[in-house]
Parts: C-alpha cells; structure tokens; sequence
C-alpha cells in the first residue's frame, strides 16, 4: 500500500515534470505540436491532451466530480495555452487530493467502471498508483519525440526533484 507522503511525493513531481515538458513545448511552433509524429496519440498536443483528460477523469473517480464532456480520446484543447493552463489548474487539484489523503481512504475500495474494462473494484491506493504511472508512460512518450527533435527537457528522475526533502 502506499502512503499521503507518497502521493503528496509524486503529485510534486508530478507538476514539475508538467512544468519541464510543457516550457519544451513552448518552443515548438503550433504545426510541429501537432505534427502526427507516430506516436500512439499521433502528436504531442494530442498526447499532451490525452494526459490532462486521464487525469481529470482520475480526479472525478476520486472525488465524486463530474465526468461530463471527457473522454480519453477526445481532446480538450485545440489552443497550447489553454492546455498549458488547464494542465497547472489540474496539477494544482491533483495536488490538493494527494496532500488529503488519509490512511483510510487509500485501503478503501473504489468502484470504477472503464470503458475499456467494465466495472471493478481495488483498493484506492491502487488507482492512486496508476494515475502517477500513467501520467510517467505518456510524459515518456513526450519526452522521446521532444528528444527525436533534438530538445532536451533535462533531468527527469525523481530523486532530483528540488523540493524532495521539503
């Protein structure tokens, strides 16, 4: 089982890795964000896109919250500024779930239905875990066709997160 520290943890490095990623991104013209680069979303924006609707439907499986108008493979935002912002705005939220977790929370079942695999029941930490893994498989994606690109987002492993001991 994990723990609030460990969320709380990974929540940060989280938003720094968003932070990293998304000032790379900066960089690239709208067509190269958006060239289909052979990725399993097609493009950057579209994987960057997939990233903020995951997290936000996570987010709603957790805290009762409406899931109207997202599906995982529809893209919210068209405009890199309104991603970007709408990404810190969920950075912000998923870091305010993380640091409320209590012990009792995180052992309680959670029953969820996915479109991909009906409905079933973990224990909270379970889903917990996987947001944070799944946000790390597409950061990773991003980061290889940033790399393809011959950008560098630089360090990426957790234990050089500047606030790690705070």
């Amino acid at each position: 089982m994990i723990s609030r520290e460990y969320a709380s943890t990974m929540a940060r490095y989280n938003r720094w890795m968003n932070g990293k990623v998304y000032a790379a991104c900066a960089g690239l013209a709208d067509d190269a964000r958006k060239a289909d680069r052979g990725a399993f979303f097609g493009s950057i924006h579209r994987t960057l896109n997939h990233l903020l609707v995951g997290d936000l439907i996570w987010l709603s499986r957790f805290t009762g919250g409406s899931r109207e108008g997202l599906h995982i493979g529809q893209p919210l935002h068209d405009s890199f500024d309104a991603l970007r912002a709408h990404r810190e705005q969920t950075d912000t939220a998923l870091q305010a779930f993380a640091d409320g977790l209590t012990p009792e929370t995180l052992r309680a079942d959670l029953e969820i239905t996915s479109t991909a695999h009906g409905v079933f029941s973990r224990p909270t930490w379970v889903f917990v875990s996987h947001l944070f893994n799944h946000q790390t498989h597409h950061r990773g994606q991003v980061t290889t066709l940033l790399s393809q690109l011959g950008i560098d987002i630089g360090a990426t492993d957790l234990p050089v997160l500047p606030d790690l001991a705070g």
